[in-house]
């Protein structure tokens, strides 16, 4: 008898709690527009598992609910996605909005830092209707600092764009990656990268960075790949220069991004205490170890090696030739080893924003899984963790009660079809709905006034 009158206040006191909230969202829908999402799945960033039949209630730019039907106000909007899932924004930790053709160097050569800017905004807006709601730029092939401008721009609600984090240039010693090593001694030019030799000089440009609006610093540690005459196997910086380098951004609470292919560069530059390795192509068990000790994180960009495999793209297309010959099975197996030993990996493309197919970029996370990954963390590296790398993960990554508002949907189930993620159906940032099934897509109307 007393567990029956238990229960029946147990019972009572949860449809109490239910009319409560259903009460306080009927009250907030009248003050403010409520917007129920619902799908046949969702996956918050967070689970190990999908969530079956889910409801995400947002007011302004939050996430205010997350559950089943019964948590629907009435009256409000109702966006039903039917065979879809829900996800966080897809955020992207290595990009070059500035980057509009595969020949980055000869198109660095032939433009200005004006019109790299208005076709990084398309190219950004692009990237945000294909599910894109967060980007870090790595420098940029720019004399200027364009990105930072396009930033500006899009945080003041000038344009609508993914949100914006990075650095504006890539600092590479004289005949690194960062350099323009095809002309002649004739010929005064300006460089893609800043260039610095000796650890004066980058401390020098570090502060330059931080004064022009970076929030991160881009050192290119090793050769690169995409570049012409320097050799992705050799080390640039000295553990000098490096050391300087860190402690210099250290002192004004900015992180360290490391470009490194050689095993030894990655090696040194975990030592240094960089926050994270771009690439790592020739990573070894050693460095692995190193990188989970150091709580270093590891942005692979795998998908750009096969990227530029499809013709003749790059003027140092040899590079590229090789690592596919000889280099991409151990890396992919590296990949994947190292997230197994605990390194967290991150999703980062590479490939300029300007110049190619948005819906390619989520073949990253594919390439994760068949690097060994699952498919669940696989996506988890492109939200939750690439939100914790950016120190965005108070507000951004998972889809939670009370997380920004940043939200993209795909049909199907992408744990069971990774292409799945190629056809975004809808997407929403801060609140703000761009693009919904059924409709073409529109950044019009979303913008303020003139004048507001």
């Amino acid at each position: 008898m007393q567990s029956d009158i238990k229960i029946q206040v147990n019972n009572t006191k949860f449809l109490f709690i239910n009319i409560i909230i259903l009460t306080l969202l009927a009250f907030s829908s009248a003050a403010h527009a409520v917007t129920a999402i619902t799908a046949d799945r969702l996956i918050d960033g967070r689970s190990a598992e999908l969530i079956k039949n889910a409801v995400v209630l947002v007011e302004g730019d939050r996430i205010i609910a997350i559950g089943d039907r019964s948590i629907i106000p009435p009256g409000v909007e109702v966006i039903e996605l039917g065979d879809a899932t829900i996800l966080p924004g897809l955020i992207n930790a290595h990009e070059h909005p500035l980057m509009y053709s595969d020949d980055y160097q000869a198109a660095h050569l032939a433009t200005s830092s004006a019109y790299k800017g208005l076709m990084a905004l398309a190219g950004m807006q692009r990237l945000l209707l294909a599910g894109w709601t967060g980007v870090r730029v790595m420098g940029d092939a720019d004399i200027y600092y364009a990105v930072q401008d396009l930033r500006r721009a899009i945080d003041a609600g000038v344009f609508i764009g993914p949100r914006i984090t990075g650095a504006a240039h890539y600092i590479s010693i004289t005949g690194g990656g960062g350099d323009i090593n095809y002309l002649s001694a004739e010929q005064s030019i300006k460089a893609d990268g800043l260039i610095v030799d000796g650890p004066e000089e980058i401390r020098k440009a570090i502060r330059n960075e931080i004064k022009y609006g970076s929030d991160w610093i881009k050192l290119l540690v090793t050769g690169a790949f995409q570049s012409v005459g320097d050799n992705p196997r050799n080390i640039a910086f000295s553990p000098e220069e490096l050391k300087a380098a860190v402690e210099e951004a250290n002192r004004h609470g900015v992180p360290v991004a490391a470009h490194a292919h050689a095993t030894e560069g990655i090696k040194q530059a975990v030592a240094a205490g960089v926050r994270s390795i771009e690439h790592g192509t020739y990573i070894d068990d050693e460095a692995i170890k190193m990188m989970v000790k150091q709580g270093t994180y590891l942005i692979p960009t795998v998908y750009m090696g096969d990227y530029y495999a499809q013709g003749d793209k790059l003027r140092a297309q040899d590079k590229n030739d090789d690592y596919m010959t000889h280099g991409r099975g151990e890396f992919l197996s590296a990949i994947g080893r190292a997230h197994k030993a605990g390194v967290k990996v991150v999703v980062g493309l590479d490939l300029g924003a300007g110049s190619v197919d948005p819906s390619v970029y989520v073949r990253e996370m594919a390439m994760f899984v068949e690097a060994g990954i699952s498919p669940m963390d696989a996506i988890q590296a492109g939200t939750r963790v690439a939100a914790e790398l950016l120190g965005w993960d108070d507000r951004l990554g998972i889809i939670e009660t009370g997380m920004l508002a940043d939200i993209i949907a795909v049909p199907g189930n992408p744990l069971t079809d990774m292409s799945a993620l190629e056809r975004v159906s809808m997407v929403m940032i801060g609140g703000k709905l761009i693009k919904r099934p059924g409709q073409p897509s529109s950044l019009a109307g979303l913008l303020p006034a003139s004048g507001e």
